[in-house]
């Protein structure tokens, strides 16, 4: 059973969530703009793609990252981007004229009050989203196991905890019968999907939040959860996360 995600608590979700605060940016600009630019596929085109790197203040999507990568962003260079244009369309926040995307009436909606669909939100972006390189199976596979990953994560990131901390609990290099060298890149694997498939839409969601404070761009951070995760997540480990803090 998948745990159920339920804001609980008074918290700024538009603060602590990037998504959140994303799709709040977005609609804004749509509203006060006439409307976010279409390119001829449907992407967002790149004057608001641009807006975006700038003023969306996603971590580890600072323009200077962005801008390192590519001198000129489309709305695939900014992975975090598509997630918010996905987000939009599948909670019909927005529609589609012409060449250009609006408002409806339940963008607005949400727009004045974002706390009341974040629920839905995370329940559809967490569980149920299928990002860049899955299919559906890959989701489905994904929805038994929840309920180990996040309760893993609650007692391990109470105190901070890596990426390899994580995947050694769940993944004891023990349990591998396989050559060194087809163990090394098993474990890559492991640790790549459990990075994009479980830790980035958390930290995406703002339940969690990576320290990075003197590391470079391929060093691993320390992953915490936010006040966002406790007022929306109740879980059987609960209680052992607070005794293995105190």
């Amino acid at each position: 059973m998948l745990p159920e995600i339920k804001l609980v608590a008074d918290v700024d979700v538009v603060a602590m969530s990037p998504l959140v605060r994303g799709m709040v940016m977005a609609i804004s600009y749509a509203e006060t703009e006439g409307g976010i630019g279409l390119t001829a596929s449907g992407a967002m085109n790149r004057k608001f793609v641009h807006w975006a790197a700038v003023h969306f203040d996603w971590p580890g999507n600072t323009p200077e990252d962005l801008y390192s990568v590519n001198k000129v962003l489309n709305e695939a260079d900014m992975p975090p981007l598509s997630v918010v244009h996905d987000m939009l369309k599948h909670l019909r926040l927005v529609r589609r004229k012409k060449d250009r995307l609006f408002p409806t009436k339940r963008g607005r909606d949400f727009l004045a009050r974002p706390q009341t669909f974040f629920d839905q939100i995370a329940t559809d972006y967490l569980y149920a989203y299928i990002d860049y390189g899955q299919t559906r199976d890959d989701v489905r596979v994904r929805m038994r196991w929840w309920h180990v990953f996040l309760n893993l994560i609650n007692i391990k990131a109470r105190k901070g905890c890596s990426l390899d901390d994580l995947v050694s609990e769940l993944y004891p290099s023990e349990s591998y019968s396989l050559a060194q060298a087809e163990t090394i890149i098993q474990a890559t694997t492991i640790r790549g999907e459990f990075r994009y498939d479980i830790i980035r839409p958390l930290c995406w969601l703002g339940l969690l939040q990576e320290e990075r404070e003197g590391l470079d761009f391929l060093q691993d951070g320390t992953y915490y959860k936010t006040p966002l995760w406790t007022a929306c997540l109740k879980l059987e480990s609960d209680t052992e996360a607070e005794i293995t803090v105190s």
